[in-house]
C-alpha cells in the first residue's frame, strides 16, 4: 500500500522572530528550544509535509470510531519512514559541509503527555520542538480547529523538519492568522470518537490522549485515530467554502 503522496517543502529563517514567540507561556513556553539553540550557526529551518495517500485516507472513512488498518500503518510505519527520510536528508546536507540537526530525533528532544507523567511535572501535552508550529512559521500552513496543520494538500499527513547551516531563501507566509485556513465548520468535532473537539472550547488534549491509549491497547503495537483528518473539507486541500 502506498502511504504518502509527494511532499511539500517550506523554508524558514532560523532567526525568524516567531520562533522566540513560541517561548511565551501563552504559546508553548520557555522550555521550547529555538533553531539557534538547536544549532548555533543555523540559517534555515526546513519543514515538510507528507500527505497521506488516498488509500490511507479512504481506509479511515470505513467507520468513524476505530482507526482503520490503513491509517494505523500510515501513522506508525509512515512515521518510521519520515524519520528515516529526515536522517537521510540530514546526512546529505552534512556531506556537503552543512551541519544539520533533526530536532525530533535529537537526544535533547522530549515530549510530555499527561500532567506529572514525566521529568517535567509542571507541564502537560507539550514538547520542546513542535512540528506543527514550525510548519506554521515556515509557511507550510495554518492551524485548524483540531490543532492539526492545514497545508496546501490538506491536514491528513505527517510533518517533519530539519535545522541546517545551509541558507535557503525563506518562503512567505501566505496567511496572517493562526487559524486562517480553517473554516470552523465543526466537521472534525463531529467525527471525533472521544468528543475531544468543539468549536466553543477547542481541543481537549486529555480526552484525545485517553482515546489514543485505548487504541494502543486494542491495536498493539500500533495506535492512532485520525478521524479529525478525514471526511472534512480540509482533508486533502485548503477549504474554500463553508460546508
Amino acid at each position: 500500500m502506498k502511504i504518502f503522496e509527494k511532499p511539500i517543502f517550506a523554508f524558514g529563517s532560523a532567526k525568524d522572530q516567531y520562533f522566540l514567540l513560541l517561548k511565551k507561556p501563552s504559546v508553548i513556553g520557555n522550555h521550547y528550544i529555538t533553531p539557534k539553540e538547536w544549532l548555533q550557526n543555523s540559517k534555515t529551518v526546513i519543514s515538510f509535509f507528507l500527505p497521506f495517500s488516498e488509500a490511507v485516507r479512504k481506509g479511515n472513512k470505513k467507520e468513524l470510531f476505530w482507526p482503520s488498518s490503513e491509517w494505523l500503518h500510515g501513522r506508525i510505519e509512515g512515521q518510521i519512514f519520515l524519520n528515516e527520510l529526515c536522517s537521510h536528508l540530514k546526512s546529505k546536507l552534512m556531506e556537503e559541509g552543512y551541519d544539520s540537526v533533526v530536532p525530533s530525533l535529537d537526544k535533547r528532544f522530549w515530549t510530555v503527555k499527561f500532567p506529572g507523567s514525566s521529568d517535567h511535572p509542571e507541564l502537560s501535552f507539550t514538547s520542546n520542538w513542535s512540528e506543527r508550529h514550525v510548519g506554521f512559521i515556515c509557511g507550510l500552513g495554518s492551524f485548524g480547529l483540531s490543532k492539526g496543520l492545514i497545508a496546501q494538500k490538506g491536514v491528513a499527513g505527517r510533518i517533519g523538519s530539519i535545522v541546517t547551516e545551509l541558507y535557503l531563501s525563506p518562503d512567505d507566509r501566505k496567511y496572517k492568522k493562526i487559524y486562517e485556513y480553517c473554516i470552523m465548520c465543526g466537521k472534525c468535532a463531529k467525527n471525533c470518537p472521544s468528543r475531544a473537539i468543539s468549536i466553543e472550547n477547542g481541543k481537549d488534549h486529555i480526552a484525545c490522549a485517553r482515546f489514543l491509549d485505548r487504541t494502543s491497547v486494542r491495536y498493539k503495537p500500533r495506535y492512532g485515530c485520525g478521524k479529525c483528518q478525514v471526511e472534512v473539507p480540509c482533508e486533502f486541500k485548503i477549504p474554500k467554502e463553508n460546508c
